[in-house]
């Protein structure tokens, strides 16, 4: 007579070997397949996102000598004209791979909306589920690999799930559980990822599979998203793709150049990821909303964000990546010309500030101006729908290719009314 639960169980262990032995490269002859088949090799982004809304007045575009302006002086950089704050002096250096857009110009000054319209390029409109960016740059690429195409460092992302295009492409977050500041670093780690043995595996399998056959669940999106962590999570169990996650493989060098801190080492994470195919990584420096006490924490903010950027563009110059991966470093929104009574400065969407870097941008430009108190655009006003044009062309997506969404509608990826920047591309 055969036995039955040793044969489900032999199965399931193999099974379970067959993941933990999954070949320790899976991700080489992924990109290869997507090389191929679209003759050039699939690009990637890193979103370095300040979360809270950046004073970029006092980062990308100072006003000394105006009563705005603040205490920071400028500095040249290595472009010609193009000044930026004296705590970016390692940015200074590299402004011939970055340019700057010193006129966005957006509707949004509460946080949470800003953040949507950021993120996904549109506003809320009734029950379309829009997607991130992040996971719109991931589903177009569609880079089969075992490590998630969109993954997020620090801190709670802005658009949690996949939107219309579903969980499988909702950002993976790493680290944002600590809620201490400085140089601790232990929250970038990913939660029970720590391997377990073959036997271990094949319990967890035969349990998980013994659930399914008793659940009575129709399919939804909770248990869409239920197998989506799964088989992710099956995914990351391959070694070679639970490694990525592991900076202690970095030279101490490398980790000490780009700074010990969360920020810092979310930078070092990120050139890991890319390096390894991700699609797209958000890395959040958090602590912007500075309604009190601004210029204090804008160059202690200033100084992590200077250290890690340079770093980060060093290192994907060096390893030849730049050319292949756009670096974006954006807010919700900017932060009010006038110094209020708390030395700080408010919610300002009106005229603000960001940078580009990497693939698809030209390097060394400077769009737009504001006026002398920067209270206003005085030439080429960018929306956030004219952003997310440039940077889809950037990375050689057609802005208006269309997906149908949760209600049977057919949206862009970036909206229409949005003109690309041709001065960058």
């Amino acid at each position: 007579m055969v036995n039955h639960s040793f044969s489900r169980r032999t199965a399931l262990k193999n099974m379970a070997l067959g993941v933990t032995a999954w070949s320790t490269s899976s991700w080489l002859p992924a990109l290869a397949d997507v090389a191929s088949a679209t003759g050039k090799k699939p690009k990637s982004v890193i979103l370095i996102w300040l979360n809270g809304g950046p004073s970029t007045i006092d980062l990308w575009d100072l006003k000394p000598g105006n009563q705005n302006g603040g205490p920071f002086r400028k500095i040249d950089t290595k472009v010609p004209g193009m000044q930026i704050s004296e705590h970016l002096p390692g940015l200074a250096a590299q402004a011939a791979d970055f340019s700057l857009i010193r006129s966005m110009s957006t509707r949004e000054g509460d946080h949470s909306r800003a953040r949507f319209v950021s993120m996904t390029g549109y506003t809320p409109q009734g029950a379309i589920k829009f997607p991130a960016f992040g996971s719109l740059v991931a589903h177009e690429f569609n880079v089969e690999n075992d490590i998630p195409a969109y993954v997020h460092i620090g801190g709670r992302p802005a658009i949690s799930g996949g939107g219309f295009l579903g969980p499988q492409f909702a950002p993976f977050v790493v680290g944002g559980r600590s809620r201490r500041r400085g140089p601790d670093n232990a929250d970038l780690k990913v939660a029970d990822l720590a391997p377990v043995s073959p036997d271990q595996q094949a319990e967890r399998l035969q349990l998980q599979s013994e659930l399914a056959s008793l659940s009575t669940m129709p399919t939804s999106v909770v248990t869409d998203a239920l197998n989506s962590a799964r088989d992710r999570a099956l995914r990351l169990m391959n070694p070679q793709a639970a490694s990525v996650f592991n900076l202690e493989e970095e030279q101490a060098s490398v980790r000490e150049a780009y700074g010990s801190g969360s920020f810092g080492q979310g930078c070092l994470m990120a050139r890991r990821l890319v390096e390894r195919g991700v699609s797209f990584v958000e890395v959040s420096l958090n602590g912007w909303d500075t309604h009190s006490n601004n210029f204090e924490r804008v160059k202690e903010l200033s100084q992590q964000l200077d250290r890690g950027c340079t770093s980060l563009l060093n290192d994907l110059r060096e390893r030849g990546l730049l050319k292949d991966t756009l670096v974006v470093c954006q807010g919700e929104f900017g932060r009010t010309p006038r110094i209020n009574g708390q030395d700080g400065r408010d919610h300002w969407p009106a005229s603000w500030a960001m940078m580009l870097a990497g693939a698809g941008i030209r390097g060394g430009q400077v769009i737009g101006e504001t006026s002398a108190d920067g209270a206003e655009i005085k030439s080429k006003p960018t929306r956030t729908a004219d952003l997310m044009a440039t940077i889809f062309r950037g990375v050689g997506l057609d802005p208006r290719k269309q997906n149908m969404s949760n209600v049977g509608r057919p949206i862009r990826l970036a909206d229409p009314d949005g003109t690309p920047l041709e001065e960058l591309l």
